[in-house]
């Protein structure tokens, strides 16, 4: 090849490699998406977790979703208070006193409470056992499978099987939520983490129903519901409930109940 054959090549490839340059800055400038500084700051507060606490895909789901206003600057409840006071800071607003929840498990069906059907030999799986004959060896349809699907789902320890009963470790707990969406019983519920009491039971059993199968569940007598001077419990379909909001913490109904489910 004789060097005028090389200086065309060079040329050649070199006019082309400025014209893909330029082509390739037009597009960009033409095609580039906006993002606001706020949630660049925003994200680099949050813990990166990406545990779907917040009710978003992940972090970087809930900054997008804090900057368009469609979250609030506390939403991360892992982060906690700090977080959403740096939030609300790089926002330009007050992040506010959110209360704390943590999940709480409503059965009180150990072992020694609750009464066995069968012996259950088996994969070590709620979802799982759900499916068998009978759903596990207890005889309470509603109570804890003792498997520990939420505590695999759990990313902080906060939850651990005891005695053949979920139990949440108030300390550890972020109230991320996924014990409670790997609960196949929906057993789990986020409540404040000041409620100083709680029915743990979560059958809809008559009475004579639930003392068959268990020591300690809520036999729908409602003489919790006569000591409340607050309104703040209630049955549901043979169930005692409380209202949180309403809730004092005077213990009436803790001492009055005989089946000992309020705790």
């Amino acid at each position: 090849m004789n060097m005028m054959g090389i200086i065309i090549a060079a040329v050649v490839v070199g006019a082309v490699g400025i014209i893909i340059g330029v082509l390739l800055g037009i597009a960009s400038e033409k095609f580039k998406v906006e993002v606001d500084e706020r949630e660049v700051l925003v994200r680099a507060e949050l813990p990166g977790n990406n545990c779907g606490g917040c009710g978003y895909a992940g972090c970087d789901a809930l900054a997008k979703a804090i900057v368009e206003g469609k979250a609030a600057v506390n939403q991360c409840p892992v982060g906690g208070s700090a977080v959403g006071d740096a939030i609300a800071a790089i926002m330009g607003v007050s992040a506010g006193a959110a209360e704390k929840k943590v999940a709480f498990v409503k059965c009180k069906g150990t072992c020694d409470k609750a009464n066995v059907q069968y012996n259950y030999y088996g994969i070590d799986d709620c979802n799982k056992i759900t499916v068998v004959p009978g759903a596990g060896d207890k005889a309470c349809s509603f109570g804890c499978l003792g498997s520990g699907s939420c505590v695999k789902a759990c990313q902080f320890d906060a939850i651990h099987i005891v005695d053949g009963v979920a139990v949440v470790d108030k300390e550890k707990c972020v109230a991320c939520g996924k014990c409670a969406e790997a609960c196949p019983r929906h057993l789990i519920e986020l409540v404040p983490y000041k409620a100083e009491h709680l029915v743990q039971c979560n059958s809809h059993d008559k009475g004579p129903e639930v003392k068959k199968k268990c020591d300690a569940g809520c036999i729908g007598c409602t003489l919790c519901t006569k000591q409340c001077e607050f309104d703040a419990i209630h049955m549901d379909n043979n169930l005692a409930v409380i209202d949180y909001e309403k809730c004092t913490n005077c213990g009436k109904c803790a001492a009055k109940c005989p089946a000992k489910v309020i705790i």
